[in-house]
């Protein structure tokens, strides 16, 4: 048996602080404020901002800037409420975007 390898996980781009594992995305078709984005339905070892209201490409959500719990890097935001019926699936679940996390253990 070979050596046992650990989950895989994305890394903050800055720091390689551990953020978000790969069994939590939910989907990677997601827009970020610098292109692609994988919404996730957990982060850790991540800090959140204050709650403000955005509009988003899917309508107006009140969300929260999340950044790396070490270095403080933004990486991409958390839906706090969903003001739309068909995104209320949102609320609590976070956007990490693409060219803010690396991948670990692939």
């Amino acid at each position: 048996m070979g050596e046992l390898i650990g989950p895989r996980l994305y890394s903050c781009c800055n720091c390689r602080n551990h953020v978000s594992l790969h069994d939590d995305i939910i989907s990677k078709a997601f827009q970020g404020k610098n292109g692609r984005a994988f919404l996730f339905s957990h982060a850790m070892n991540v800090v959140t901002g204050p709650k403000e209201d955005r509009h988003l490409l899917t309508g107006l959500h009140t969300v929260a800037d999340v950044y790396c719990g070490d270095c403080r890097e933004v990486l991409g935001w958390k839906y706090e409420r969903a003001y739309e019926a068909s995104q209320k699936y949102k609320e609590g679940k976070f956007i990490l975007e693409k060219s803010k996390i690396v991948k670990e253990n692939w």
